[in-house]
């Protein structure tokens, strides 16, 4: 194993770690900097697979909290418009990808960090459209754990409820956009390898995200993750900004 892959592994693992402590962020972390490692459509993938075992080993620990109807009004759009968002990934260049990419992150961060109590209203008709455009954005770019975060923290969930009810949902969104993924050749048979321990290290990261859930205030912790994301998306801004120019 090269060097780079342990850093690519170990970036996961903390990944993991702090996504399950912070409700969101698994994703949203590890895609920028697993980029930099592989190239995007590469990482796309490898990260929603990673994605998909944290979010299995998260309803296992946390399978007491589930909310059927926000699955239903939430998960269902999310879903179907993940699908969408994978099946146009194909047809777009790399660079555009990440530029959207950048300035998604870039902008959710900020907005967060503004308004670090910002939540939309619970009713049926914002958990249905806030399930389709976060599911969609998943879909596209790989990551939207930050927008589902505000959707569903409207709805004053005890912390071991959120987790599992938005880690089911995620789990639907992975389900549906890595065959698509698979299907365009995103992953070549030189990271078949990463697949297990991509597996392994979402389960021990999971694991202790949960024993250290309720020991770090939650406030400053997600500025920190905010942050961290903001300066890992610089780059692709830098990158599409440069792709336009040439």
């Amino acid at each position: 194993m090269e060097i780079s892959d342990t850093i690519f592994f170990l970036i996961g693992f903390l990944s993991e770690i702090i996504g399950t402590m912070a409700g969101f962020g698994s994703s949203t972390i590890f895609l920028p900097f697993a980029s930099y490692f592989v190239d995007f459509k590469t990482a796309l993938v490898l990260v929603a697979i990673f994605h998909l075992f944290g979010n299995i080993s998260r309803i296992t620990f946390f399978r007491h909290g589930l909310n059927k109807k926000i699955l239903l009004f939430f998960g269902a759009p999310s879903f179907v418009l993940s699908l969408v968002g994978a099946v146009l990934v194909g047809d777009l260049p790399q660079t555009i990808l990440k530029l959207i990419l950048g300035i998604f992150l870039i902008s959710i961060s900020v907005l967060f960090l503004v308004k670090p109590k910002l939540t939309f209203p619970t009713n049926k008709r914002y958990l249905f459209l806030g399930g389709g455009i976060s599911g969609f954005i998943v879909g596209l770019i790989g990551t939207g754990g930050a927008l589902r975060a505000a959707f569903l923290t409207g709805l004053k969930m005890d912390k071991e409820k959120y987790i599992a009810t938005a880690a089911v949902i995620a789990l639907g969104t992975d389900a549906t956009r890595i065959p698509t993924y698979l299907n365009d050749g995103f992953l070549t048979e030189q990271y078949y390898y990463f697949i297990p321990v991509l597996f392994a290290i979402a389960f021990v990261g999971s694991f202790i995200g949960r024993k250290l859930v309720n020991r770090i205030e939650q406030g400053k912790f997600k500025k920190m993750v905010l942050i961290a994301v903001i300066l890992a998306s610089i780059k692709f801004i830098v990158d599409g900004i440069t792709f336009f120019q040439t």
